[in-house]
């Protein structure tokens, strides 16, 4: 396992908005950030958190030229039940055509991810995971097991009860962090070092964003002195120099120094750069 390091992220948003599913959505930072510009005439969030197909981004990442980290529906879930079908391929197509950039899919909604396994491509550029807050949702674990993904992770974020029995089997990569914003669910540090312990005993990459606070990572990011920023060797790094465009801007699973879950002030604004 390498330390994190190398290119940048970027947020692709193809579709926007969604619903509850699970305990983990009580505080949505996308949520809170688009509800903001509800009714404000002329912004990208006019109608809110309202599910919306964005099909003028589909063919973005294949006009960035710079090999990037690619996290899909940073700002939603691809895998919501009013997307169709055939527009769940097309981003699928897309990512397989723009091989240069790694894409991180992260969905809650396992049922329809495994509906549609099977008809979808799974290049060795396109990373999947699910959100599991607490033992609760622990199940969505056998549907990822099934997809043959190229990496499989789990997003422990917000993590709302242990989960030192999560059979962790064919699982590459968990990010854990305390939820973030001004209702957030404080996470128990017993709840962390038994995941923690869980991840190494396994052999399973084990990265700790933070505590969460008003932002992700306003109260820190060590665990018993120190931050964990493992990652497999499969997340690989760039092949060319950074700082190619902007894209619409950066947005990241693991890292709170730049924009992206957690960081709500600082997403991105509706104007879209394709350089």
């Amino acid at each position: 396992m390498k330390r994190l390091a190398g290119r940048r992220w970027e947020s692709w948003n193809p579709v926007t908005g969604c619903t509850h599913v699970s305990a983990g959505c009580a505080h949505c930072y996308a949520e809170r950030f688009a509800e903001r510009w509800r009714g404000l005439p002329g912004h990208h969030y006019e109608q809110g958190f309202a599910l919306t197909l964005r099909p003028e981004r589909l063919d973005l990442p294949l006009r960035w030229r710079t090999p990037r980290h690619v996290f899909v529906t940073s700002m939603g879930d691809l895998f919501h039940e009013e997307v169709p079908d055939e527009y769940v391929a097309a981003v699928f197509a897309v990512m397989a055509r723009a091989e240069q950039h790694l894409f991180h899919v992260l969905t809650k909604r396992h049922e329809r991810l495994r509906s549609l396994a099977g008809e979808l491509p799974w290049p060795a550029n396109v990373h999947l995971g699910v959100t599991v807050e607490h033992m609760a949702t622990a199940g969505r674990l056998e549907v990822l097991r099934a997809v043959p993904a190229a990496l499989r992770h789990v997003s422990a974020e917000p993590l709302l009860g242990p989960l030192d029995e999560l059979d962790l089997a064919g699982i590459d990569w968990l990010i854990a962090g305390g939820e973030s914003g001004p209702s957030r669910r404080p996470a128990r540090i017993e709840w962390l070092r038994g995941l923690r312990d869980h991840c190494l005993e396994a052999g399973v990459a084990f990265t700790f964003k933070g505590w969460g606070g008003s932002v992700q990572g306003a109260l820190g990011r060590t665990l018993d002195g120190r931050t964990w920023d493992e990652r497999p060797a499969a997340v690989r790094e760039p092949t060319a120099a950074e700082g190619e465009g902007e894209g619409e801007g950066q947005a990241t699973l693991w890292d709170v120094s730049s924009a992206g879950p957690g960081s709500v002030g600082r997403l991105p604004s509706p104007s879209v750069s394709t350089s």
